[in-house]
């Protein structure tokens, strides 16, 4: 959306408020209780900082947590906010507004705010060709209408970033030089005028007037490489150059490169799906052992599959996820799920006192007993614990099954089938999106996928100092010891059994 300009913004009747500055787009409801001075305000404060879209979805966030507070058990706030982020659009909609964004990878995506008990909201990947976002009532769009910057009254707008924000009006082409007579020189500066001559009065042929451009032949004034735009003298009838897009603020950094412990391509180590050698045919198929599954039982990897203690790791010491002036926001909450029938059948080993171990292992994740590669044969059984992952406010989420984290995971596709469990996880901030992250396990690995997420997920591997954004939609295998970083301020961390 950044790069591609602000395009044409085009306001829908209806009763409303529509704000467009800087490539932030709002639409929001009046009357009763509807918080439009802070919608407003919200807006203009992330224009003037040079914030992009995810700062404005935060701030809108907070606004609507603010009137959700006052008052409890009435009607959401009816509003939409949209802007550039990342090379995308970060869109939030809530109450009876909806969203809709086209053009980009995903095809068209369309956001209601009705879908979630507070508000939804989504970063699309781009490039965007067309965002809409709406108000019940809205009309349709007038060709002539437009809003490059201010505020107006309507229920709805329509950005088309095909356009590249070029003039409603084209100017006329530029006058072309009137040809001088030859052999006639003009006096000098200060000479007087010569004096014609007496003679016959022939009253001259009628000129039509030139025609009078309304906009300047040249460029616009006002604009230029700095962004700064000058205010037309008085009496002129020179538009304003619609005022550029900031880039965006955030900018990720890519991950780095493994170190060559990690890198390693041997069986000890390996960041993506189990890669397991072809096996020779048992005999007879090997019982699974049974392992006690008490409260004390969470085998699983070791901190580290190098060594029997891995790199030393400390104590988690997480981000606090509340400003020192701010009350906390609500602790993560999980809903009690039934226990899993029958735990995945994986491939793995057994060490010498038969603790059940991914093959890559050099050293049992639960005694810490060496395990011999070559004196072990791999078979099928039910994979274990493989840890917790420990929340900033104390919660634990054993891994033993898929997760779904967000504002609000219980409404969500894969938790209302089945595939994941929800764990609800709020901030004062706001910046958790509804549908924010999935935790998901493959074999023996641990997984992470943003959901397309506004602010975003960031990782820390372990022994870096450097937190790391992961792609949306694009599943990310973690390390035991990596942080996690969930929107701006919340924080967890993945501990194998050892460090549990």
């Amino acid at each position: 959306m950044t790069e591609q300009g602000v395009g044409v913004v085009r306001p829908l009747p209806g009763e409303g408020v529509v704000a467009h500055l800087n490539g932030l787009l709002l639409v929001c409801a009046t009357g009763g209780d509807q918080p439009v001075e802070d919608l407003l305000n919200a807006v203009s404060e992330t224009a003037t900082t040079g914030g992009d879209g995810r700062a404005l979805a935060r701030r809108v966030a907070q606004v609507l947590a603010r009137a959700m507070d006052r008052s409890i058990g009435g009607e959401p706030v009816a509003c939409a906010v949209a802007g550039p982020a990342g090379g995308g659009v970060a869109v939030l909609v809530s109450g009876a507004a909806y969203a809709t964004v086209s053009g980009g990878p995903d095809g068209e995506v369309r956001l209601a705010g009705h879908d979630a008990l507070t508000w939804t909201d989504r970063l699309v990947n781009g490039p965007v060709s067309r965002v809409e976002l709406r108000l019940p009532g809205a009309g349709p769009s007038s060709p002539y209408a437009r809003l490059d910057g201010g505020v107006v009254t309507g229920a709805g707008l329509e950005c088309d970033f095909t356009r590249h924000g070029d003039l409603a009006f084209p100017p006329l082409p530029p006058r072309p030089p009137q040809p001088q007579q030859q052999g006639v020189q003009p006096p000098p500066i200060g000479a007087p005028e010569p004096i014609a001559p007496r003679g016959p009065v022939v009253p001259p042929s009628p000129v039509p007037p030139p025609p009078v451009s309304p906009f300047p032949a040249g460029p616009i004034p006002g604009g230029g490489p700095s962004g700064e735009h000058a205010a037309p003298s008085p009496g002129s009838s020179q538009p304003l150059a619609p005022p550029p897009v900031q880039p965006p603020s955030h900018v990720s950094q890519p991950l780095p490169p493994l170190p060559p412990s990690l890198s390693d391509p041997g069986p000890a180590h390996h960041s993506g799906p189990l890669p397991l050698p072809p096996l020779p045919e048992p005999a007879e198929e090997r019982g699974a052992p049974q392992h006690d599954s008490g409260p004390h039982d969470l085998g699983g990897l070791p901190h580290d599959l190098g060594g029997p203690d891995g790199p030393p790791s400390g104590p988690f010491e997480p981000v606090p996820h509340a400003p020192a002036d701010e009350e906390p926001g609500e602790a993560t909450q999980m809903d009690a799920t039934p226990e899993p029938e029958q735990r995945p059948m994986v491939y793995g080993v057994d060490c010498k006192n038969d603790h059940f171990n991914d093959p890559r292992a050099p050293y049992c994740a639960v005694c810490g007993v060496p395990i011999d590669q070559r004196a072990v044969v791999p078979y099928k059984g039910p994979r274990p614990l493989l840890g917790v992952l420990l929340l900033d406010d104390g919660m634990a989420l054993p891994l033993e099954a898929d997760y779904l984290l967000g504002r609000d995971p219980e409404r969500a596709p894969e938790v209302q089938s089945g595939e994941a469990r929800p764990a609800r996880v709020t901030s004062p901030d706001g910046s958790v999106s509804r549908r924010h992250l999935r935790v998901f396990l493959d074999n023996w690995d641990v997984n992470l996928l943003d959901l397309g997420s506004v602010n975003g997920t960031q990782i820390q591997p372990p022994g870096d100092p450097n937190f790391y954004d992961i792609p949306p939609n694009e599943p990310v295998p973690i390390l035991p010891g990596t942080t996690v970083r969930v929107g701006v301020s919340r924080t967890m961390r993945y501990e194998a059994h050892r460090n549990a």
